[in-house]
Parts: C-alpha cells; structure tokens; sequence
C-alpha cells in the first residue's frame, strides 16, 4: 500500500535561517552558550521598539472595541498560541476585567497547550470556523505567528475580516506581505535564532513583550490602573489584599489604619476607596462617580471636582 506523503513547506523567514554568531555554540561553556543566548535576547527589545506606532493602532483598535462592548481575540498555535493564552488568561486577576473581554483561541485546543497536536497549525479552515463560531461584528482580532504564514491563524484572520472586526497580526517574517483581512501588520525582525528555527526563543520574546505591552496599554487607556498602580485588581489571595493596602496608602499618603478601614467602608472596592480618600466625598459618591466614568479614577475625581466648585 502506497504511503501519501505529508505536506511539505518550506518557511522562507529570518527566524528559519542560521545565525552565524551561534555556529559554535555546541563548543562553548555552559557560561558561553547562555552568554550567546542572552546577548541574542538583547537585540529583542530594539526591535519590537521599531514596530510600536504599529502596536500603538492595534491598541486603539482593541479599545474601540471594548468600549463598544466587543471583545479582543488572540489566535496562535504553538508557543505563540500558549504566550497569547497566558496573557489573556494573567488579564483577569490583575485588572479585574471579565473573563470574556480576552479570548485565547488556541490551534489544536486546550490539548495543545501541553503537548503538539498534529497539523493544527496547518488547518486555516479550523481557524475560521473558531472565528464563526466565537467573533462578532465589532470585535478584534490579533493573530500570532512566528513565520508569518501559520494557516490556522491567517484563516482566522480572513474570517474575522469578512465579519466586520478590526484585525491585526503580529509577525516574526518583515519581509512577508500583508495578508489578505489584516489591518495592522506587526512584522518584529528578531533575526535569526540562536538555535535556527526555535521560534521559542527571541520570536517568543517578542510576541511576549508585545502581549504584555499591548494588553497592558489597552488596560490603562481604558482606566484600569490610577498612575502607575493597579486599582482594579482583585485580592484573591493573601499577598494581593497587602497589595491593595499598599496601594491605597502609596497613592494617598495616609495610614495604614485609615487605608484599611476606608476599604473596609468601600465593601473591598479599591477603586471605591481611593475615590473616597483623594475626594473627600463619601463612599456612596465615590462609587457613583465612578460608575458615570466607566470606572476610571480620574475622570471619576475631576466630576466630583467640578460638582464641589
């Protein structure tokens, strides 16, 4: 019986080809190969800086779309999949956003999380039957891939383009074309691997600090931190209840006892609190003002400020 052979692609991509700076990096120390590591590392930082006024669009499409009362997707497959997975999944506790606002649409499911599912990446028909089953009109979004080219997540990007939502892709291939349904091409040149091809490694760092800085961006334009602390975390455990202590004290300046017992007031509502501290106003003004500002604290002190004068 004839055996049908798997298809075969060749990737034509930065991230495929050898770095002549690791050829001999099987020779080296255990000092030597991390040292070669992690001065392939450092070049990640000044190359996802060179593609922030792309990632700046992706975030202003991101909060257009929850404002409106849409949502953010991320589709990846492998170590892209499993880092938009972790993003979105870290989202929820530390700014206290619901759990459907972020949606990791992994290739291959939850199963691939752990362990390769075969041909996943490989099915752009499967990613465009997530985006059917899952994306509205509205929505956004923002496809990973190291290569540039990933079927599954192209196919989902096409899809959610027919359907009306804002797309973007972040791509580890500068010298690959937009794809057809993409709006904002992120293409990050990180070069070479040190292990060619082990797109685990500066292509992950990249989509990692472009993860964390557009979600985290997106967060803070939509009021979910005041200043630079986070004001709508959620105090799950014992650490984090010092925290939201610690952070009412840090941006008020007032004691402990004050601080703990304003929360205590506010019904555990950090934001609650502080409004009621920085304002002066009581814990029933603090929290309407706030709801008439979507949450955010200063939009929420400046109409308490203007009601006052």
């Amino acid at each position: 019986m004839m055996t049908v052979p798997r298809q075969v692609v060749h990737v034509d991509s930065p991230t495929e080809q050898r770095n002549p700076r690791t050829t001999d990096i099987d020779l080296m120390s255990t000092m030597g190969i991390l040292g070669a590591i992690n001065a392939e590392d450092r070049r990640v930082p000044e190359a996802v800086a060179a593609v922030l006024p792309q990632v700046a669009r992706a975030v202003d499409f991101a909060v257009e779309a929850l404002r409106s009362g849409h949502r953010v997707h991320y589709f990846g497959a492998g170590t892209s999949g499993r880092l938009a997975t972790l993003d979105a999944a870290e989202l929820v506790p530390t700014f206290n956003v619901p759990s459907d606002w972020f949606i990791a649409h992994h290739a291959g499911g939850a199963r691939a999380l752990r362990q390769a599912v075969e041909d996943a990446e490989d099915d752009a028909k499967a990613g465009a039957a997530e985006v059917a089953e899952s994306v509205a009109p509205g929505d956004f979004v923002l496809g990973l891939t190291a290569s540039g080219r990933t079927p599954y997540v192209l196919g989902a990007l096409a899809a959610a383009s027919r359907r009306g939502a804002r797309t973007a892709l972040v791509s580890g291939n500068p010298a690959a074309v937009t794809p057809p349904g993409v709006d904002v091409l992120i293409a990050v040149d990180t070069g070479p691997e040190a292990i060619a091809g082990s797109t685990r490694m500066k292509a992950g760092t990249a989509q990692k600090i472009i993860l964390t800085g557009f979600s985290t961006a997106t967060m803070i334009k939509l009021g979910r931190t005041y200043s630079n602390l986070m004001v709508s975390m959620r105090a799950t455990n014992a650490k984090l209840r010092g925290r939201t202590i610690r952070i009412l004290r840090e941006a008020t300046g007032m004691s402990m006892a004050d601080c703990s017992d304003a929360l205590t007031e506010a019904d555990g509502d950090l934001k609650v609190a502080l409004v009621h501290l920085l304002s002066g106003e009581d814990v029933a003004s603090a929290a309407k003002a706030l709801a008439a500002n979507d949450g955010h604290v200063r939009k929420a002190l400046d109409s308490l400020r203007v009601r006052a004068s």
